[in-house]
């Protein structure tokens, strides 16, 4: 049976100034020229997992924003899974009436293009994380602030008091209709809080992605160092942590390698165990 390994990016696969090391792509690209299959499962979009991953090879469908989609490394849709407008918009001014403000959006539009959508009143915190889309087409304002006709995300920036307000309020009213995700933002000081379609989650794109690639859960590996691979942990065969993960991702995991992100972790495991074929021992 093929085995199958996947990582997480931020944190994890990635340095932490959001580099991939020239010996993690060597062993990456070495492994993939061997038949190994590998691939990864972020936060992050096409656009900017594309970007991030230059010089990488990518064979594999990618998981991407949390789970809500898997992509071909060519960019087509393998599976989608989106908050329809109206839900989108009831989440939307249910969250204004608690906290007077109204959140990003990462959605398909009319014209099946991925958008960024923002308010034209913004906080601190998203004022700072626009900074980071400088001259990215697919970065728009909006007013009236309304849901896209696929909304892959709607994302709230603030305190964690703030966004666990806004969370406890959310699951009550729409429950197991949408899926949240919270938790403190690694490169802003501030708590991201995301809604999901209720199946937009890591843990579910793994499900499908294993179909897709015809291997048996038994046999995927997964990486990872915070909240949002927890799920990705309960759907794999063999769970690692990096060193430098949360101390409840590390209580989850089969093993937690002595090696952080900044250390090349993922790399190192990989050449023992891959190029290597050496079994890895802690």
């Amino acid at each position: 049976m093929e085995r199958f390994y996947l990582s997480d990016l931020d944190f994890t696969l990635l340095r932490s100034d959001q580099s991939v090391s020239r010996y993690t792509k060597e062993v990456w690209n070495s492994a993939v020229k061997s038949g190994v299959k590998l691939s990864v499962a972020t936060a992050r979009s096409y656009t900017g997992v594309m970007k991030l991953l230059d010089g990488l090879f990518l064979k594999e469908p990618l998981i991407l924003l949390d789970g809500v989609m898997i992509a071909s490394p060519s960019g087509e849709i393998l599976h989608l899974s989106a908050i329809e407008r109206e839900l989108g918009d009831e989440i939307i001014d249910l969250a204004f009436n608690i906290s007077g403000s109204y959140p990003l959006l990462v959605g398909i539009d009319e014209d099946d293009i991925e958008r960024f959508i923002y308010p034209k009143k913004r906080n601190k915190y998203q004022d700072e994380l626009l900074k980071t889309f400088h001259n990215d087409r697919r970065v728009l304002d909006s007013d009236p602030f309304r849901a896209m006709r696929r909304n892959l995300k709607i994302v709230y920036l603030g305190s964690e008091k703030e966004t666990m307000e806004l969370e406890i309020a959310l699951k009550e009213s729409f429950g197991d209709l949408i899926e949240i995700k919270r938790t403190k933002d690694p490169y802003i000081e501030c708590w991201f809080m995301t809604v999901l379609h209720a199946e937009g989650d890591k843990a579910h794109a793994l499900l499908r992605l294993e179909e897709i690639e015809g291997v048996d859960r038994a046999h995927t590996t997964v990486f990872g160092d915070s909240h949002n691979d927890l799920g990705l942990f309960d759907a794999a065969g063999k769970k690692i942590a990096v060193a430098n993960a949360i101390d409840e991702l590390k209580e989850a995991a089969d093993i937690v390698l002595p090696w952080s992100n900044d250390e090349d972790g993922v790399a190192k495991f990989l050449k023992q165990e891959v190029l290597d074929g050496k079994k890895y021992v802690g």
